[in-house]
């Protein structure tokens, strides 16, 4: 510890200076003045004089002595009613000791002699625990043997005479049996009397009496014996499992588990969740037997039950897709097809949902995937490719191979599906086939009257020439690919739309790829499961069964399916709602996953998020499949600057849950082809919301777009109006510096910035002063003038200097 003067020891000590210095005096110190040094030595021995003085010892500092006094306040009643306080003051006097080396190890010896004479004393009781324990047995046992003798001794005297000689078999059996019930329950009355009784010593002469009978005292021994070797447990580890979890399935104290885990190098809490690699290796650490099992378990029995089809395979009807680019007549086509005015329903004659349609032919059944042609379409489309068995590529023949046409191809060539062209509008004059069969050929479809395996069928959707030939082309490429079914199977299939009605409830439109679907049918789909209720065509008939290669509309799920989930027929309906709330768990896991890990990647990027605008958006459609792509399309929306938000989707009307979430949330309502019901009408009165009704996707995604591009920061950009070269430089003594100038290019403004370039490098800028022409001010100058400039706050202008004018001009911005 560094010295201390007497005045900083005296602060310390909370002592006036002169006091100190006397007492250093008395105690034999040189010091005499307040910024004198007082060494740690010298301190000891100050605190030996002191100790002195008030009665200590100096040479027994290990011993220290603390009073302690307390006041409280006790409140006693008087007479008349009335109570006084009264003062209880408390002293308390505790003196510490310090033992030396010699006492501590003193101390220590007798603690270890202590200890071992307590474990000699334990290891002589249970020795005579034990020698008592076998002491008993032997006694039970002569007991048991003396009273088994008695009893054949007094059998021949109760039997017959006819059964003096021999007792039969079964009379032996039954006096054993006998024998054995009464020492039962003489072995029961006795632990019973026992329980009853506590610790009571016998009776007199050792003996216990009951109805006439005496037997000696029996030493009742606990019903638990202490197990003589570890009990090792098979326990069954999930993919993940918290240390509760875990120390219950071994039958251990948590306490133990994490202990275990601390040995191995990681900490962990009780609640804490650990993977299913770690929990094995704690398990095998601590002794147990480890059974891995799978978080999919009910998957993979589903799938084993799935694969597991018994039955004879037929010939299944094609499912053909129909695609291509908007308005180069897919719908009217396939109008023509089924003698049925499809397009007459869709807005604006664009198909916005998929259909699915099956059509009787003469030479057999064919279904039909209608997707749509738009842009914002293209995962829709991509999901119908999936399904599908042939695709149709319908291409216009007046307008030829467009960009939706090209993703068509590429979709089709992903899924690995034979793709069958239709020329469509050659009755057009302006018709032109060869064309399409080259920009086809340039993408790798090639025709086969050029060497390709691609079929080419001119059509025309309006006069319906060439459809026959088409319907052949389909047939003859799905006898190609011997597309085959189990129709007496449980049936499996893919959902195509799904949509919620206000009557109906959920209503999935599915295509049965194999198997035989049925009313009645216990359905998982996806997340959801349920019971079909009814089931109807593309027409909306109700029908009883729908084999392979069939479309149908079911009602009785508990939730609206996503478009591309799998359908399964089961047996066993408390089967199906394990596998669908197991779904649901572990869609919300993945769906938290993804928040959290987006959270953590975009930590950077959400610091900026403030400066980026944001436009909110409560979206509600009819069907799943138009929700899905309007969510993709608004998403893609957007730049650095500004971007899209859909706060909710979902299907259905529009409701006062979306109003007052639309309200919270700053957002804009969107309603394709839905309505808003009479409460959240009034909620969008009332608060000013902004509700929008849509029947055409892309008129939604312009109108985000314009509200978007609104949103953007002004942007400015930079236009060179004049430049003036400086011929001569002269002083003025109102403004300094005057440039005298010839204008070379443009006009000379006074009100506009202007840059000072030397050597075609700015070395100034900012803005003009004065601007004369001849001894006049004026407001702009021509070109090929002379003029005299002022430049503000600069006086550097030289001989050979050229002064830029220029303006900023608001540019508009868009997406």
């Amino acid at each position: 510890m560094a010295d201390v003067t007497v005045e900083q020891l005296a602060q310390v000590v909370g002592a006036p200076v002169e006091r100190l210095l006397q007492q250093m005096k008395d105690a034999g110190l040189p010091q005499t003045k307040a910024n004198q040094a007082v060494s740690d030595k010298e301190k000891q021995v100050l605190l030996a004089y002191l100790k002195q003085s008030h009665g200590g010892s100096a040479a027994d500092p290990g011993r220290i002595t603390l009073k302690r006094k307390t006041v409280s306040q006790l409140k006693v009643s008087g007479g008349q009613g009335k109570s006084k306080t009264v003062n209880v003051e408390v002293r308390k006097k505790r003196t510490y000791v310090k033992r030396n080396e010699a006492e501590a190890e003193k101390a220590e010896k007798k603690r270890l002699a202590e200890e071992q004479a307590r474990e000699l004393e334990k290891r002589r009781k249970e020795a005579k625990e034990d020698a008592k324990r076998a002491k008993d047995q032997e006694e039970r046992a002569r007991i048991e043997a003396e009273a088994r003798k008695q009893l054949e001794a007094e059998q021949p005297q109760k039997e017959k005479p006819a059964d003096k000689e021999k007792s039969s078999p079964k009379r032996k059996a039954r006096e054993k049996s006998r024998f054995e019930r009464d020492d039962d329950g003489d072995d029961r009355r006795k632990k019973r009397r026992s329980v009853d009784k506590g610790d009571a010593k016998p009776g007199r002469g050792g003996k216990s009496t009951r109805r006439g009978r005496s037997s000696p005292q029996k030493t009742q021994l606990h019903g638990f014996e202490k197990p003589t070797k570890p009990i090792i447990r098979e326990v069954n580890i999930p993919e993940t499992i918290t240390v509760a979890e875990l120390a219950q399935k071994m039958s251990v104290k948590a306490a133990e588990v994490i202990k275990a885990m601390f040995k191995l190098g990681t900490m962990v809490t009780i609640n804490q969740v650990i993977d299913q690699e770690t929990a094995a290796i704690l398990v095998e650490e601590m002794g147990h037997k480890v059974k891995l099992i799978k978080a999919d378990a009910l998957e993979d029995s589903l799938a084993v039950e799935l694969n597991t089809v018994e039955g004879e395979q037929t010939t299944r009807a094609p499912v053909v897709t129909v695609m291509g680019h908007v308005d180069h007549g897919k719908t009217s086509l396939l109008d023509h097809i089924r003698k049925a005015k499809v397009q007459a329903g869709e807005a604006g004659g664009i198909t916005q949902h998929i259909g699915a349609y099956h059509v009787n032919t003469e030479r057999g059944m064919i279904s039909f995937l209608d997707t749509p042609g738009h842009a914002a379409f293209t995962a829709m489309r991509a999901r119908g490719a999936k399904v599908t068995d042939i695709v149709i590529l319908v291409v216009a023949a007046d307008d030829g191979v467009m960009p939706q046409t090209e993703e068509a191809i590429q979709h089709a060539k992903a899924a690995e599906v034979p793709i069958v062209v239709a020329v469509n509008k050659i009755d057009k004059p302006e018709a032109d086939p060869d064309r399409v069969k080259n920009e086809l050929a340039q993408r790798d479809v090639i025709p086969e009257e050029w060497g390709g395996d691609t079929q080419f069928v001119n059509v025309s959707a309006h006069s319906g020439e060439g459809i026959d030939e088409l319907l052949e082309a389909l047939l003859l490429q799905a006898e190609l690919l011997e597309l085959k079914a189990v129709p007496n199977s449980p049936a499996r299939g893919i959902v195509i739309e799904s949509s919620l009605d206000k009557r109906r409830g959920a209503v999935a439109t599915v295509l049965v790829q194999n198997g035989t679907l049925s009313q009645g049918d216990n359905v998982l789909v996806g997340q959801f499961y349920g019971r079909v209720r009814a089931m109807l065509d593309e027409n909306g008939k109700p029908i009883k069964e729908a084999g392979p290669s069939i479309p149908v509309e079911i009602l009785g799920l508990d939730g609206t399916p996503d478009a591309g989930d799998e359908v399964f027929a089961v047996q066993d309906e408390k089967k199906a709602r394990e596998i669908a709330l197991f779904r649901q768990g572990k869609y919300r896991e993945v769906k938290l996953a993804r928040q959290q890990a987006a959270k953590l990647e975009n930590v950077f990027e959400n610091m900026k998020q403030d400066e980026k605008k944001t436009l909110n958006i409560v979206l509600k459609a009819d069907v799943r499949g138009s929700l899905e792509a309007l969510t993709q399309a608004l998403n893609d929306l957007g730049n650095e600057e500004v971007q899209v938000k859909v706060v909710s989707g979902g299907v259905g009307g529009i409701t006062e849950t979306d109003a007052n979430l639309a309200l919270a949330s700053s957002a804009v309502i969107f309603g394709f082809n839905v309505r808003a019901d009479a409460t959240a009408r009034k909620i969008v009165e009332t608060e000013g919301l902004d509700l929008r009704y849509y029947s055409v996707i892309y008129d939604i995604i312009d109108d985000v777009k314009k509200a978007l591009s609104g949103m953007l920061k002004a942007q400015f950009r930079e236009e060179i109006v004049g430049v003036a070269e400086v011929r001569d430089v002269f002083k003025s003594p109102k403004f300094g510096l005057i440039a005298g100038c010839m204008v070379v290019e443009g006009m000379v403004y006074r009100n506009e910035r202007i840059r000072v370039l030397r050597d075609n490098v700015v070395i100034y800028e900012g803005e003009l002063e004065s601007l004369r022409r001849f001894k006049d001010d004026v407001n702009e100058v021509r070109s090929n003038m002379e003029c005299g400039i002022g430049v503000k706050n600069y006086n550097d202008v030289r001989v050979g200097d050229k002064i830029e004018v220029y303006k900023s001009i608001q540019v508009e911005r868009s997406l």
